[in-house]
């Protein structure tokens, strides 16, 4: 049986609301921060690598955590992973709020991206269990505006906190903030979540071995990416761990191998790529949260430090963007059974214009109207995103096993999450090289012009490769109406 024994539709409903709430929190961490990165600049004097590390080291853990954190949810108990991860972001969120140094800060940051880790794969397998069919794609419908909700209005809540604490505390309630709503999910969280699930009928083991293999390759990969900042300080030595990733994602598939053909449970089952629906929907959530959540920074940097917008309403630029992502991805999660990959195709082209129209607006609107003409853009591109994750998610899922929804989901987060610390770093390094290269040489403003050019290419360039793998994929299945599956 694939959906939770025993429980009503109401019941599935309520506990589907509990995790995408938790999932939505994950998220917003994710972005409410950016808004606030000013401010804790100047109240702990934080280096530039300093500043990546609290913004990227948090992306860092997350990755880090999520495949074996999956992996375990589907092979034991999905619920008691969430708690504990629901805790571990509580103790988190709390160490970030009394943080007394940039250090603690940083470490607290680290920390709450390990309990994300462990949330968003149970997040995953959790709406797989509960739902089927059409309902299991309202489901992601609903998940995709939640996330789109959390990422666009992330911006706006930590620029209303920086407001108003002022520099000294609105940074520190970005944080606070999490504490009340955690404490309030708990219960909730203990009474209604499955606390049985379908048996995978595999040894409950977890490739320990594997585990580490993977944990060395993605911190290898992600943190040349995280300690670039742009900045002549950058120490070129940093791209060795490009190597060290290489030669241990080598040995990673390796042992896979090994350890699957000696009848035990893999962490990462390799077949799972021979499915196209679910590699190619991988491919292309991993560069475009490579692009989005970059755009979202680099663009809230372009605003507080180039035209001295206030936190508050450089915030506020993004609600058009999580508005119309919400709308358009309840509609796009009941229709991608109908429409399979074109709606993901569509939605890519509405954010790529989107983006190219807020770069157009930097240069060539006055400053006054520029937040109102970059708010529309927003839109537009936030009415596109919504049509890419609710889609793209049910896709991904539409042919993997309900076993392994938890796993498979982690996978994809992983990419997700790899490719937010890739273009992230690409972005800001864009962005910040820009103005250390053209400061003094001409006005301010236009430094800042640059800066939020160049960085917006980086973005539109792997929009356009996620766009060309959607393309790709619809060409391959030309007969085929791209259905979701009703497993």
């Amino acid at each position: 049986m694939t959906q939770a024994d025993g429980y009503s539709d109401r019941t599935r409903w309520q506990a589907f609301a509990i995790a995408v709430s938790v999932a939505a929190l994950t998220i917003l961490d994710l972005s409410k921060v950016n808004v606030g990165i000013p401010a804790i600049e100047e109240a702990f004097s934080a280096t530039p690598t300093q500043i990546q590390i609290i913004v990227a080291g948090y992306v860092l853990a997350f990755g880090v955590v999520l495949v074996p954190a999956g992996r375990w949810g589907d092979l034991n108990s999905r619920r008691r992973m969430f708690l504990v991860g629901l805790v571990v972001f509580l103790v988190a969120s709390l160490l970030c709020a009394i943080a007394p140094t940039v250090e603690v800060l940083a470490a607290s940051r680290v920390l709450q991206g390990v309990a994300a880790g462990l949330l968003m794969p149970q997040v995953l397998g959790l709406t797989q269990q509960l739902f089927t069919g059409p309902a299991r794609g309202r489901a992601f419908g609903i998940f995709g505006a939640v996330i789109g909700l959390a990422v666009a209005f992330g911006p706006t809540l930590g620029g209303l906190f920086v407001g108003i604490g002022d520099v000294d505390f609105g940074w520190r309630l970005i944080f606070w903030m999490n504490v009340p709503l955690v404490l309030g999910l708990l219960p909730f969280a203990y009474r209604l979540l499955p606390r049985t699930q379908p048996d995978s009928g595999a040894a409950k083991d977890l490739d320990l071995i594997g585990t580490t293999l993977l944990g060395v390759t993605v911190l290898s990969l992600m943190l040349p990416f995280i300690l670039t900042t742009g900045s002549t300080d950058d120490d070129p030595a940093r791209w060795w761990w490009l190597l060290v990733a290489a030669t241990s994602a080598s040995v990673f598939v390796w042992w896979e191998q090994k350890y699957t053909r000696s009848g035990r449970t893999a962490v990462i089952d390799m077949s799972l790529f021979r499915i196209s629906s679910y590699r190619n929907s991988t491919i292309i959530s991993a560069f475009y949260f490579a692009a989005v959540p970059t755009i979202f920074l680099t663009l809230t940097l372009f605003l507080q430090l180039g035209i001295e917008l206030a936190a508050v309403f450089a915030g506020m630029v993004t609600i058009p963007f999580a508005l119309a992502s919400a709308l358009t991805s309840i509609v796009s999660g009941r229709v991608v059974h109908l429409y399979g990959r074109r709606v993901v195709a569509l939605g890519l082209a509405g954010v790529i214009a989107g983006v190219a129209g807020t770069v157009a607006a930097a240069f060539f609107v006055p400053v006054d109207a520029l937040p109102w003409v970059v708010a529309v853009a927003m839109g537009i591109a936030g009415a596109g995103a919504g049509a890419v994750i609710p889609p793209n998610q049910t896709l991904a899922l539409s042919e993997v096993p309900v076993t392994s929804g938890g796993v498979a989901g982690s996978i994809q987060q992983v990419g997700q999450r790899v490719g937010t610390a890739v273009g992230m770093a690409a972005g800001t390094a864009a962005f910040y090289a820009t103005i250390y290269a053209e400061r003094g040489e001409f006005a301010e403003l236009v430094v800042y012009q640059d800066a939020f050019r160049n960085a917006s290419i980086v973005a539109l360039g792997l929009l356009s490769i996620a766009m060309l793998v959607a393309v790709l994929d619809l060409r391959s299945r030309p007969m085929q109406a791209t259905a979701v599956s009703a497993r």
